[in-house]
């Protein structure tokens, strides 16, 4: 996703209503906000609903999205205090708000500068791996956060083992080269 593609889509979307650009820029942004939203409730369900009620937000604020500086940033920051807020919410309705139903930056043995920290880099994280292409992507997402096999992911892929190998060093190489400080 560049930033001219996503500035003209957001201009589509103020100057014309136009419900087609906020679909194309919901297609490219989704996978990347759901990641994020599920770092903090560690739920599929939750996190679906959440990325959903934030486009939903989004679509209610078309017309000043323009004038955000940053715009990956401030979905980042969105699906994060989004992700919050429901969890603190869902753990009231359930009557157990303790210090172990709060996401990582409630915890209080975190100091403020690691919560940034981590959280920073965890945006980063997030930013690299889009930028990976889609199958090294979509490989790297199989293997390292949802566990799955090399010999699984083949399969269901098409390919051999020894090409899902190459493709996940090349998303460990790259991921390491935009992650290093």
């Amino acid at each position: 996703m560049t930033e001219s593609e996503v500035r003209k889509l957001l201009r589509q979307m103020k100057e014309q209503d136009s419900q087609y650009a906020f679909r194309d820029f919901y297609n490219m942004t989704y996978d990347r906000l759901f990641r994020i939203a599920y770092y903090y409730v560690k739920r599929e369900e939750w996190s679906q609903e959440i990325v959903l009620d934030v486009f939903l937000k989004l679509w209610k604020q078309r017309d000043t999205l323009l004038d955000v500086r940053n715009i990956e940033d401030y979905c980042f920051v969105l699906v994060k205090n989004a992700s919050i807020s429901y969890m603190e919410k869902e753990a009231k309705h359930a009557g157990t708000l303790t210090t172990e139903t709060l996401p990582e930056s409630h915890e209080q043995n975190c100091s403020p500068e690691e919560t940034m920290i981590s959280e920073e880099l965890f945006a980063r994280y997030v930013k690299a791996l889009d930028r990976l292409p889609e199958r090294c992507r979509e490989i790297f997402i199989r293997i390292r956060e949802e566990k799955q096999s090399y010999a699984q992911v083949a399969e269901e892929m098409g390919i051999s083992v020894k090409t899902v190998d190459a493709q996940l060093q090349k998303a460990v190489n790259r991921l390491k080269e935009k992650l290093s400080l």
